[in-house]
């Protein structure tokens, strides 16, 4: 994969005949995640030859990232299969033996994702003392309740109120605090630990959408998102496995590692017909691709951080939301549409972390399945975010890996937003240290001895991501996800050559962004999108009269 070669022109192809092309359309898809090798296999099983796939990093997989840890696999970016009827990643999987060691423990069934369905969450406070199990109880009926109430803003078109400004966040709290306040059989105590222990939710909420906070997450559009029923599947060779299999039938030389792509020309064919250097044909007669631009008739010119520039007639843009929010300016030439720009803007990207803690031996009891952090004194609080000093409370938990027969004695704690951030600047002794003297102190247990190993990602940092994945931002809705996913040019806009270019990945999905399914049927989307409009030019091209 490590050289990016373009075929040769055809002439003799069905293919050939649309868009005045009378060869084969040359495609380059950025981004070798769910969403690309989605799209390049279903071009290429329709007869598109002419695809290359262009990878900033040295490896494919985009936000899927596993880690071989002795007998187990560790995953860093996605990690759950969400839901099964219908969902393309379960079927893949299924249909491939990948979910054949799945443990029933893990398939987990509720709303928020766990690595196993069994066991109980234990509930520590920062004075080192567990919660009540039935006072949890109650309070997540409370929590579930409200939450319910948020989904029906969207789903049944129900107003919002000022007092909530349009966030989950603020309307949670609100709601459940009056709840919990207006409760006459709670003492004051139980009041106290039920408050704090809805901070330690919306942080745990925040973790799932990858926002900074809830606060940030519209309640006017929450609702959208659909999740496909069925349980949370574990992939316990890894995720990695659906990356390769969607790979699997695609050639090597298509698929161009270390390759950051600098700027995408797009209507170039239009603004550069005279533009020809005077060195262009000794650097084509050298190389395949030339390293200053050469006009052949593609509306496309791909610039290359290595300075090499790849013409093509359409590119599917892959990148991620946080990538389009940094760097869109630079990235496209003429820059984006006015509206395009405002949907980047207003969608919503935040990065949530894992921090992967091997032991020894556990230190926590077998029906233990996680150890949720709830601080006392945030009780009142209104914001949930701190100073690059104490980042580390904005740790809401830590997940047990189960069976422990293929993981071993190993937690995964979670940590969002800027917070997560921070995290990704301090060096793995600082962390452990950090993560241990937590654990001891809210499981009232000063022996705890230093994890043996430690792994964490780092989203936010990784200049090819800059993120985990979207959410809908108060002020933004489903339309902007399909703003985004529009192609350029906009057809009503110009005669220039359709679909140059094209735009997937989770962040495009209107109701499953945020998910692997939503990627992979994102990619495909755009796939039979280049797929149709070359068959109704082929049709065309079969039925003109004869004058």
């Amino acid at each position: 994969m490590q050289s990016c070669e373009i075929s040769s022109d055809s002439t003799d192809d069905p293919l050939s005949s649309g868009l005045r092309i009378h060869r084969q359309p040359r495609i380059v898809v950025i981004g070798a995640g769910l969403a690309g090798l989605a799209a390049t296999k279903i071009l290429l099983k329709n007869g598109f030859t002419d695809v290359s796939v262009l990878e900033a990093s040295d490896h494919i997989g985009g936000r899927v990232q596993s880690v071989q840890h002795g007998k187990a696999t560790l995953e860093l970016g996605a990690t759950w299969i969400h839901g099964a009827n219908g969902n393309p990643v379960y079927h893949l999987a299924e249909d491939n033996g990948l979910l054949e060691h799945t443990t029933d423990g893990e398939r987990s069934v509720g709303r928020i994702s766990l690595y196993t369905k069994n066991g109980v969450a234990h509930y520590q406070t920062n004075v080192g003392k567990r919660i009540p199990k039935d006072l949890v109880e109650e309070f997540s009926d409370l929590y579930n309740e409200v939450y319910e109430l948020t989904q029906e803003f969207f789903k049944n078109g129900k107003p919002v109120c000022a007092e909530s400004q349009n966030s989950v966040g603020v309307f949670t709290r609100d709601v459940v605090r009056k709840k919990i306040m207006l409760d006459p059989d709670d003492s004051d105590s139980t009041k106290k630990v039920k408050l704090s222990m809805l901070q330690q939710y919306l942080k745990v909420e925040s973790c799932e959408s990858s926002s900074p906070s809830m606060d940030e997450v519209s309640l006017s559009e929450f609702g959208e998102w659909t999740e496909i029923p069925g349980a949370h599947y574990v992939i316990p060779e890894g995720f990695m496995k659906i990356m390769e299999l969607l790979a699997q039938d695609i050639p090597s030389h298509t698929i161009c590692l270390r390759k950051p792509v600098r700027c995408i020309h797009w209507n170039y064919s239009a603004q550069h017909q005279e533009v020809i250097t005077k060195s262009s044909d000794d650097n084509h007669n050298e190389n395949n691709h030339s390293s200053q631009p050469v006009m052949r008739g593609h509306p496309v010119s791909v610039e290359c951080e290595d300075e090499e520039w790849i013409m093509a007639d359409h590119v599917i843009v892959t990148t991620s939301l946080g990538v389009l929010k940094q760097n869109h300016e630079a990235m496209f030439s003429p820059s984006l549409p006015e509206d395009k720009v405002l949907a980047i803007e207003k969608l919503g990207i935040s990065t949530t972390d894992k921090i992967f803690l091997e032991f020894e031996e556990p230190f926590w009891s077998p029906e233990c399945n996680s150890i949720q952090f709830v601080w006392e004194d945030e009780a009142q609080l209104e914001q949930l975010a701190y100073p690059e000093e104490l980042w580390y409370k904005k740790i809401c938990s830590f997940d047990v890996l189960y069976p422990p027969e293929r993981y071993g004695y190993m937690l995964s704690g979670w940590i969002c937003g800027q917070e997560a951030l921070y995290m990704e600047r301090c060096d793995d002794e600082t962390v452990a240290e950090t993560c241990t003297e937590l654990l001891r102190r809210f499981t009232g247990n000063p022996d705890i001895p230093k994890p043996r190993r430690i792994l964490r990602s780092s989203w936010g940092s990784n200049p090819y991501i800059r993120g985990s994945y979207s959410f809908t931002r108060v002020g933004s809705s489903g339309a902007d996800c399909e703003k985004l996913a529009m192609p350029l040019p906009y057809a009503n806009s110009t005669k220039a050559p359709p679909l140059q270019v094209l735009f997937a990945g989770e962040a495009t999905h209107r109701k499953y962004y945020s998910t692997t399914h939503g990627a992979l049927l994102s990619g495909q989307r755009e796939a039979t999108r280049l797929m149709e409009i070359y068959q109704d030019l082929n049709s065309a091209e079969t039925t003109k009269p004869n004058i």
